[in-house]
């Protein structure tokens, strides 16, 4: 869409008649400039528009939907008359490079604002349908060619045969009521007698061209209207000469036949001046009456203009009355001859008077101008489009995006609330231990180069964060709470993957490392495992191979940097991981190294990827085992329950007791939990994935 420019200039216009002292320019009011506007914006003036370009016949190709205009606006001929390949092969759409130009479509009334069907046969020829396809008429372009009272001429018409063109015919008053509201008009200023004019209109060119149209048409009438008024004036005075005249020839005559019946009495010389003073004052009255009467079409009796030339008049009328009492005093016969040749004169200088004003007005009435004037013709900036406006098309997506974002992420906030408090977690009997707020410091570890020689251990990088002296709380709770268990393994698992089960195995094991207990960390994920990295190892030889039988447990376990930890990787990515954790080979391994370590601690799959029975216990050991999952994952949330009880669990011998939370949120503070089993009686294997995903 483009917008064509456009001002035009309104000078004041010129109040009183055109040479006398009282022409002023009076300054173009508020008022004024409305009523330009609004004669700018008249049906009359753009009914005549719409006729003068032919904007109320509408011709435009047929395009392919969707796409078809953009493909058409965008096309970039390579040479003069090139057409665009036309897609899919539909020769009925334009694609690019067709053109028409019809100069001349006249439809009967029925067929007014009817969409009319042109196809484009061979080379200069064409079909005209309507709008349930019946064929109107045929011809070849540049002639006028009429049938079922449809008359058209086709100027111009580049396409290849087949391709489709809508035509119509519109109603004049309905296009000019169109443009009427997209004509914006403007004034610059206050007084200022500067107007712009715009207009937006998908093709440049006839963007200027109405425009274009519309200020020197608007000039046009303008000039128009002033030479009327001239016009005017002199249809007046042309009328009112034959009666002067008439008036002028009685006068000489009456004067005349009275001379020759006084046989040529003559007007002494007092006499004489007494005369030309009352001539002079009855052409100045004449004048006057004649102003009056212009003055009388502009103004109203109460107007300073018109009071003062009654003033004029009054003053002279008392000069003449002095004079015309001078007058009685002379004889009979020396005052009808003064009468007989006053009137005479004055009826002549009137006639006189009224011949010049008679040019005047006729010369006034040719070399009128009006007082409009175009200062910038219509212009369009191709190069800049006014729509669309893409900045403002892009910032509204934002927002709407925005918007539509927080709004998902509230109403799934308000249907899906995650665990908030840790008073939600001991409302199910199981006491927290611990809180673990976020840590900015470990989201900075994590994005260090792994090739990076410094720890990637937020308890070694960082001893003094606020989350592992939350650990180390924890590391107490869990000292007290493990000497009633039967056994040194702590299992530590999640419902889902990226809930903190890592990063909480392997600083709790470095902090329990740290007070001179030996600790083993087992990673047991032997298909996503990774605490290798944390500790600067290779995955190598581990779990795997001790499961496999392949090596003994003793020697793929690697010494860390920190003292009193040392490490089972998870080994090369094992095809049955699960089949291995649920072979008898764990229980050995456990059974194998557990008098070796004050404290085993096992890093397992997450739920979804942990079987059952799979990383349980040992034969005649009892399993402090743990859990830690993100509040915010809903699956979890919708699936939290209450702990069961020993009787829901008989077949696995274990239940609930204890529970601590570990968060990774500020706000809302809880993102896992820790659970610990108690002593219960000798069994085989402890489903302990499984009896954790019946909280979780």
């Amino acid at each position: 869409m483009y917008q064509a420019t456009a001002m035009i200039q309104i000078e004041p216009r010129k109040i009183g008649i055109e040479g006398t002292p009282e022409v002023s320019a009076k300054p173009l009011s508020v008022s004024q400039a409305t009523t330009e506007i609004e004669l700018i914006k008249s049906r009359a003036l753009l009914g005549k528009v719409v006729d003068d370009l032919k904007l109320n016949t509408l011709q435009t190709p047929d395009f392919f939907p969707v796409i078809g205009p953009y493909l058409y606006r965008t096309f970039k001929p390579v040479r003069d008359g090139e057409l665009a390949k036309p897609l899919f092969g539909l020769t009925q759409y334009a694609w690019g490079g067709e053109k028409i130009e019809v100069f001349q479509l006249e439809v009967p009334e029925h067929l007014l604002g009817e969409k009319l069907t042109l196809i484009a046969g061979k080379p200069g020829q064409f079909s005209l349908y309507d709008n349930e396809h019946n064929l109107l008429l045929g011809g070849t372009i540049n002639r006028i060619v009429e049938g079922n009272g449809v008359k058209i001429q086709v100027a111009a018409l580049r396409a290849r045969p087949g391709t489709d063109f809508s035509v119509s015919k519109q109603r004049t008053l309905s296009t000019a009521l169109v443009y009427q509201n997209r004509l914006k008009i403007a004034e610059a200023g206050r007084d200022s007698g500067i107007i712009y004019l715009s207009i937006e209109d998908q093709d440049a060119q006839r963007a200027n061209q109405i425009l274009d149209e519309v200020s020197h048409l608007y000039v046009r009438q303008n000039v128009e209207r002033s030479s009327a008024e001239a016009a005017q004036r002199l249809q007046f005075l042309r009328s009112q000469l034959p009666a002067v005249r008439k008036q002028l020839e009685d006068a000489e005559t009456a004067l005349n036949t009275f001379q020759t019946s006084a046989r040529s009495v003559d007007l002494s010389i007092e006499t004489k001046g007494v005369l030309d003073q009352v001539v002079s004052l009855d052409s100045m009255l004449s004048e006057l009456k004649l102003r009056r009467v212009e003055l009388e079409r502009l103004y109203t009796r109460e107007h300073p203009t018109y009071r003062s030339l009654m003033s004029q008049m009054n003053q002279l009328e008392q000069q003449k009355q002095g004079l015309l009492k001078k007058i009685d005093a002379l004889p009979m016969t020396q005052q009808e001859l003064l009468r007989l040749t006053r009137d005479m004169q004055v009826i002549s200088q009137t006639y006189t008077l009224m011949l010049n004003k008679s040019q005047e007005q006729d010369i006034l009435r040719a070399g009128s101008i009006g007082n409009v004037r175009v200062i910038d013709n219509a212009d369009t900036n191709v190069e800049k489009p006014v729509k669309p406006m893409k900045t403002l098309i892009v910032l509204i997506a934002t927002l709407i995006g925005a918007l539509v974002a927080m709004t998902i992420v509230f109403v799934r906030q308000a249907f899906y609330r995650g665990i908030e408090s840790a008073e939600v977690i001991e409302s199910l009997g199981m006491p927290v231990y611990a809180s673990l707020p976020h840590s900015r410091q470990q989201e900075r570890l994590e994005k260090r180069d792994q090739d990076s020689k410094d720890s990637r251990l937020l308890s070694i990088a960082a001893p003094g964060e606020l989350a592992i002296e939350s650990l180390r709380s924890l590391r107490t709770s869990l000292h007290f709470a493990m000497l009633e268990a039967r056994n040194n393994v702590l299992m530590i698992s999640s419902p889902t993957p990226g809930a903190g089960k890592s990063f909480v195995s392997s600083n709790l094991a470095t902090i329990i490392a740290q007070t001179g207990r030996r600790v083993l960390l087992i990673d047991a994920d032997m298909r996503k495992g990774y605490l290798h990295r944390l500790f600067g190892l290779q995955p190598k030889h581990g779990l795997s191979d001790t499961l496999a039988a392949r090596l003994r447990c003793t020697e793929v376990i690697h010494q860390t940097r920190v003292r009193h930890l040392d490490f089972m990787s998870c080994g090369f990515a094992a095809p049955n991981p699960s089949e291995l954790l649920m072979h008898d080979n764990f229980n050995k391994m456990l059974a194998e190294l557990s008098p070796l370590y004050d404290l085993i601690l096992i890093d397992t799959p997450t739920h979804p990827r942990c079987d059952r029975r799979d990383a349980g216990g040992s034969p005649g050991r009892h399993l402090s085992a743990g859990c830690s999952f993100r509040h915010d994952h809903r699956p979890g949330n919708r699936s939290l329950q209450a702990p069961p009880g020993p009787e829901r669990n008989s077949d696995q011998g274990c239940h609930f007791q204890r529970g601590s939370a570990q968060g990774h949120d500020v706000r809302l503070r809880l993102r896992g939990l820790w659970l610990q089993l108690p002593p219960c009686a000798p069994i085989t294997r402890i489903d302990a994935c499984r009896s954790l995903s019946c909280f979780i």
